[in-house]
């Protein structure tokens, strides 16, 4: 798809309003549960469509399209699944993904509604965190979605000299589990609803650093921060709130920080300089309108003062190894001295 800036032609704007294609392709193969269905063997599109009882005309066509992306390969007239398709694809995997996968597909119809959450300027549906099964769902999906982030960064952020962390609605504790795992003098606790904590809870009981990890059930604006502690994570939970609520959420995680603590926020920033993606987080930026009612993305430099204005004395942004980390690797640091 091209980038905004490219858009100049009408060639362009047809290629990118034309780029809705192949992910409804992609769509249409979870729907008909292509991946389990072809498994490990080769599939003629007779036989295959036989049993999806689709039409035969309809299933190798979508073969073919697959076959492009290479999620499918072609030996004479059949087919076979690729590795991805055989592992997070496939529902009889061990590494299947099919919470993330259920996310992403649930939203093709939300963008369909866009126009009208565009006029009305909130989400059109909305089950919210007050929604047990929705919440648990959501949070398994943001588990396997850090998965290979949280081995990144953990593996790059120095907390040797910390002693207390506390996961700011950190949902399935991924990031602080790996923190855990990476550094055996580390207490951390997840500070979350309770829908979330009980993935948590089935995530953490068996692993063995699992045990340094507590659960703080409550809501991040109506209760208390549960204790003191040395560093806050934030992943993923800044581009939720509005500017004034992330203000309100900084002054309250900054009286609860030990002396010389500090905060640590990794999200999608709209970054001042060359070679960061900013298509990808103002694209973000509507997924918050479609699914949060005040969410948001934010340049570093204006998060940087926020944090200021909320009593930060020394703030800065630094980058990960190049193709490691959430989004564009960028993690945001604040300390009260």
């Amino acid at each position: 798809m091209p980038s905004p800036s490219s858009i100049r032609t009408m060639d362009e704007f047809r290629d990118a309003v034309y780029a809705f294609r192949l992910p409804r392709i992609l769509a249409t193969a979870l729907d008909l549960d292509i991946f389990t269905t072809m498994g490990s063997r080769w599939w003629a599109p007779k036989a295959l469509a036989k049993t999806l009882r689709a039409n035969e005309r309809g299933i190798e066509i979508v073969l073919r399209n697959l076959e492009t992306t290479g999620l499918l390969t072609k030996r004479g007239q059949t087919f076979g699944v690729g590795t991805l398709g055989r592992t997070v694809l496939n529902k009889h995997s061990p590494q299947y993904q099919g919470a993330y996968l259920e996310l992403l597909h649930h939203q093709w119809e939300n963008w369909a509604n866009l126009t009208d959450s565009v006029r009305v300027g909130k989400p059109l549906e909305n089950e919210g965190p007050d929604d047990p099964e929705n919440r648990r769902s959501f949070t398994w999906a943001m588990h396997q979605r850090s998965l290979k982030s949280a081995k990144q960064v953990a593996a790059q952020l120095n907390l040797k000299t910390v002693s207390s962390l506390l996961d700011v609605g950190g949902g399935p504790g991924t990031y602080a589990l790996e923190f855990l795992a990476k550094n055996p003098k580390l207490e951390a606790g997840i500070w979350d609803r309770e829908p979330a904590l009980e993935v948590a809870k089935t995530i953490a009981k068996p692993l063995r650093h699992g045990k340094r990890l507590s659960f703080y059930p409550g809501d991040l604006f109506k209760s208390s921060v549960p204790g003191k502690f040395d560093v806050m994570w934030m992943s993923n939970v800044l581009h939720i709130f509005s500017p004034k609520e992330n203000k309100a959420l900084f002054r309250k995680l900054k009286r609860a920080l030990n002396p010389g603590g500090r905060i640590l926020i990794q999200d999608t920033f709209l970054m001042d300089k060359p070679g960061f993606d900013t298509l990808e987080t103002n694209l973000f930026a509507v997924t918050m309108l479609l699914y949060t009612p005040t969410g948001n993305t934010y340049s570093a430099n204006e998060v940087q003062r926020w944090l200021k204005a909320c009593g930060f004395k020394k703030t800065r942004y630094f980058q990960l190894k190049k193709g490691t980390g959430d989004w564009d690797g960028v993690i945001l640091e604040a300390k009260i001295s």
